[in-house]
């Protein structure tokens, strides 16, 4: 999902509804297995786990973008990534 959001804020002439969906389904999915598993959340407070997913997203976002500059961290609060409608700008 991470890697979706990056693409949708430094994208923007690319964005449709297909990524909209896409993000959606994905934040649909994380927030139905932390309730399944509220014991995961504990690993969205944990710095070496927010920025090894963080790396991945980068790389995965490069790679279907072929951009290069991205933030080294993730901008994002974990309230916004989860938010049903947010978008990044």
């Amino acid at each position: 999902m991470l890697a979706h959001l990056l693409k949708w804020r430094y994208q923007p002439e690319r964005r449709g509804a297909s990524w909209q969906v896409t993000i959606r389904n994905q934040r649909r999915g994380i927030l139905r297995r932390l309730e399944e598993t509220p014991s995961l959340r504990g690993h969205l407070r944990e710095p070496t786990w927010w920025a090894a997913v963080w790396d991945d997203a980068i790389a995965q976002a490069a790679q279907e973008t072929g951009l290069a500059e991205f933030p080294e961290q993730c901008p994002w609060t974990e309230a916004e990534v989860l938010a049903e409608s947010w978008l990044p700008d």
